[in-house]
C-alpha cells in the first residue's frame, strides 16, 4: 500500500479532530455564557401586554 496516501489520510483525520475539538470548546463556552446570562436576567413575559 502506498504510505504517502495513508499518511495524508491520517493527517487529514487529525486536522479534522483538532478542528472539531476547538469548535466544541467554543460552543461549550458560548452555551455556558448564555446559560449564565439567562439565570441572571430572566425574561419578563408580561411587559408588552401590560403596556398595551
Amino acid at each position: 500500500m502506498n504510505y504517502l496516501v495513508v499518511a495524508v489520510v491520517i493527517l487529514l483525520v487529525m486536522i479534522l479532530m483538532i478542528y472539531l475539538i476547538i469548535k466544541n470548546q467554543k460552543d461549550k463556552k458560548d452555551f455556558v455564557e448564555d446559560a449564565n446570562r439567562s439565570e441572571l436576567k430572566p425574561e419578563k413575559h408580561g411587559e408588552q401586554e401590560a403596556e398595551n
